[in-house]
């Protein structure tokens, strides 16, 4: 793997802005103007020289060993996510499993063919569906479809405003940031290979938001989440989305569940009995 000396630099600097000196176990001092930390304070942390870290930084540094990165790791509290995609970005694969790409394994095609009651659906890591259930398609159906050219849920997500209406407003800031980060992720594991750098590039120029959201390399797989939806047929609905991952984390299988303490279970039933029809987002629910 080739190391990417921009990114990384770029990677080192918002980690250091974005970590309070208090996280490291530091003192701010009454005199800081640094939003976070400052380098001569990460290299302490990490045990190396100023002067390395500082050309790490600028782009200007040899690949640094596994050894460096595991204490840049430490010094800057990175995240499980966070540490593979620097190790990635320096040129050095974490370990994982053979990337799947589309092809969908039979026995897992098997399990979601066992979720009658439950919506779940497959998708890779760059957010294109692969393969639904029927429940996935009732609940879902305006939103991604397996055709090719609407099956990219990020895609859609950024391009196309209807999209947003079935979800609440409240949420939609973070799941934009949470679909660009859970990108970025997929993006260095893959080595920015031909599919994931052309959705981006295509995503950067379409739009705005997404090149704004890009350029401030947050990093995150999505592994659970809540969302609330507005359904055109049976109302709102509140659902935890639990997501399993395949070996080498590039396919998902993502399973819809009511929240509890929520009329979901209800409108789940509801939508069972309805069939998948035509969905049309409706009004969105609102507190």
């Amino acid at each position: 793997m080739d190391m990417d000396r921009a990114q990384l630099a770029d990677f080192l600097r918002r980690s250091r802005e974005r970590l309070r000196p208090q996280e490291a176990g530091l003192s701010a001092g009454p005199r800081r103007r640094t939003p976070g930390l400052r380098r001569e304070e990460v290299s302490q942390l990490a045990g190396m020289s100023a002067d390395y870290y500082m050309r790490l930084e600028q782009a200007r540094s040899p690949q640094p060993s596994p050894q460096i990165l595991a204490a840049l790791a430490r010094a800057l509290r990175l995240t499980d996510d966070e540490r593979d995609h620097l190790y990635l970005l320096s040129g050095h694969r974490p370990p994982t499993g053979l990337l799947a790409h589309d092809h969908v394994s039979p026995g897992l095609l098997y399990l979601l063919d066992q979720l009658t009651e439950t919506p779940a659906h497959i998708t890779n890591d760059i957010g294109d569906l692969l393969a639904r259930n029927p429940m996935a398609e009732a609940l879902l159906g305006c939103i991604c479809s397996i055709r090719e050219q609407d099956r990219n849920f990020i895609w859609r997500w950024f391009t196309d405003p209807a999209i947003r209406q079935a979800f609440h407003p409240d949420e939609r800031d973070v799941l934009s940031r949470g679909y660009v980060a859970d990108l970025r992720a997929s993006y260095a594991r893959r080595g920015g290979d031909e599919p994931s750098t052309r959705l981006v590039d295509r995503l950067r120029t379409a739009s705005e938001e997404f090149d704004r959201l890009w350029d401030l390399h947050e990093v995150a797989v999505r592994r659970s989440s809540r969302m609330r939806l507005a359904h055109s047929a049976v109302g709102p609905i509140d659902l935890l989305c639990e997501t399993l991952l395949s070996p080498a984390e590039d396919q998902r299988l993502i399973i819809f569940t009511p929240a509890p303490g929520t009329s979901a279970i209800d409108h789940l039933s509801l939508l069972r009995v309805l069939g998948h029809g035509d969905f049309v987002p409706a009004a969105p629910a609102r507190r």
